[in-house]
């Protein structure tokens, strides 16, 4: 959205003032290493801009490339869905204290190993942002995990501070993610699971239907 394509006959009929800007009061061409870039700057309401980055070497500039592009999604999905949940493993702990508390009203006991194996997944992350400040996983794990069951509606933002290492509320830091990432995460997850256990049943059965019509070894003499 938001480009147009122009042909030779066109162009005096399609180029107009709403394609690019109104107003333009800089125009300016600099050099810029050994290319020549046109500046068109300082415009009213501008339809189309370019962003130029510059850095010190190419593997510098495309890790500065990569930064921008993430940030460019970023605000794309949260102007296409406003709602954020908290970071720092916050709802993830929140989901697995939900799904634990859920697997207790289950009476199989194969569906509360389901429940079971996906809230111990979803703590990987916390788990991992514990571990990569050097803080001690097991002690802050289990207090995470404690103030989330003590009142899970006041403690569901808590979570883990990547660079101190201590559990905080990530409303304070206001440390958030947009849900639309998160729910494609989870579902991803999951789809993935699903797909790698189909497969193990299949060579499961494979394997079982070959040992069958293998013939048995000679018994010794």
């Amino acid at each position: 959205p938001g480009h147009v394509v122009l042909q030779s006959s066109q162009t005096q009929k399609k180029l107009r003032k709403k394609i690019l800007a109104h107003r333009p009061v800089l125009f300016e061409v600099k050099t810029i290493g050994d290319e020549y870039f046109t500046f068109i700057t300082k415009c009213k309401n501008p339809k189309a801009c370019t962003i130029l980055l510059r850095g010190a070497s190419k593997d510098v500039l495309n890790e500065v490339e990569r930064n921008l592009q993430d940030a460019m999604n970023v605000a794309r999905n949260v102007m296409l869905e406003q709602r954020l949940v908290p970071g720092g493993g916050a709802v993830e702990m929140a989901l697995a204290y939900e799904l634990t508390e859920k697997s207790k009203l289950v009476n199989s006991a194969v569906q509360q190993m389901v429940y079971l194996a996906m809230a111990q997944a979803l703590e990987v992350i916390p788990k991992t942002l514990a571990k990569n400040c050097g803080a001690n996983v097991l002690r802050l794990i289990t207090e995470l995990r404690a103030r989330h069951a003590t009142d899970p509606a006041k403690y569901w933002t808590y979570g883990v501070n990547g660079v101190s290492g201590r559990i905080v509320d990530m409303k304070e830091l206001n440390i958030w993610d947009p849900l639309t990432v998160k729910a494609q995460t989870l579902k991803t997850a999951i789809e993935t699971a699903i797909l790698l256990l189909r497969i193990d049943d299949v060579v499961s059965g494979v394997k079982k239907q070959s040992g069958e019509n293998t013939p048995a070894p000679p018994a010794p003499e």
